[in-house]
């Protein structure tokens, strides 16, 4: 991993034919163009692809890897109705439309929070598709309330009471520019913790031009809490029916990730590691040992 031979990522889109509804998903692509993609990374709620420039670039030495925008995120081309949603397989289902439309042979899959939950249930779909699974701090609630979300009488109106959900909702959306919405997260909330040069890129990528000047979230604040409560989907069953190995890097402070390091006990293919001193925003805290992950699972 030179960073001599670094390349600037390239923005593309590709047509997809998703269950959820076909469009074009926006892709940053990272890497030699005539080699087979080797890592799609899919990103966190709210998020965008771009947000992990700095994480994905030094990989590009060597590798071939697109940073996904998901449905509602970013430059994605895709429809996003946030109403009557209760699960994450639409996600699922873009995933899997997109490796069809790739047509090579298996990659590795990576995520962060929602976008490492999708990716499992997209491995766990398509195992001829993919080879490999990197989930960094995964949205895995405990199996009681996993259970519970799927049961017919929860239409999700105990999920919108969630603090999260509320809290997305609240969000602004609207702000005179991108750098006026830099200077509004930097060092605050859930960006605490995030390098700059991060902050830039999740800006960078997480807006939109308007009209009149201003600049808006990609992602409508509807569209992220609606991911937040929209929870019957089952990582569990998923777990157990992969057929790669799986690796998922756990944050010790305020993880999603409900799972513990014996987890590979029942789940042969899933391989638990809690990352000392990180939180949920792990990737942005400790990029080395995430890239470290995802290089380790893609030239193995």
């Amino acid at each position: 991993m030179d960073a001599a031979v670094f390349r600037d990522p390239k923005r593309r889109f590709i047509p997809i034919a998703s269950r959820a509804g076909a469009g074009e998903m926006a892709v940053l692509e990272f890497g030699p163009a005539e080699r087979p993609v080797d890592v799609v990374f899919v990103h966190a709620n709210g998020f965008n692809g771009q947000t992990y420039r700095a994480l994905l670039a030094p990989l590009s030495a060597g590798l071939r890897v697109l940073a996904v925008d998901q449905r509602g995120h970013g430059g994605s081309r895709l429809t996003a109705d946030p109403d009557h949603r209760r699960n994450w397989l639409d996600l699922r289902d873009d995933l899997l439309a997109l490796l069809a439309a790739l047509d090579q042979g298996p990659v590795v899959l990576a995520g962060h929070s929602m976008g490492g939950t999708v990716s499992l249930l997209t491995a766990a779909d398509a195992p001829d598709a993919v080879r490999g699974l990197v989930m960094l701090d995964p949205v895995i609630m405990p199996r009681m309330m996993a259970f519970y979300a799927h049961l017919p009488w929860t239409s999700g109106a105990l999920w919108k009471r969630m603090p999260l959900v509320q809290s997305a909702l609240r969000r602004r959306a609207v702000f005179d520019s991108r750098e006026a919405a830099f200077t509004a997260y930097r060092g605050r909330g859930a960006f605490k913790t995030w390098p700059e040069a991060m902050l830039a890129d999740y800006v960078g990528g997480g807006f939109k031009d308007r009209d009149d000047g201003q600049v808006e979230l990609a992602c409508a604040p509807a569209w992220e809490a609606s991911n937040y409560s929209a929870q019957a989907h089952d990582p569990w069953r998923a777990m157990a029916r992969l057929r790669c190995p799986a690796r998922i890097l756990k944050a010790e402070k305020g993880s999603t990730a409900r799972v513990g390091e014996g987890v590979a006990r029942r789940y042969p293919k899933v391989r638990v590691e809690t990352v000392a001193g990180a939180s949920h925003f792990l990737p942005m805290e400790r990029p080395d040992l995430a890239r470290e992950a995802i290089f380790e699972m893609a030239t193995s």
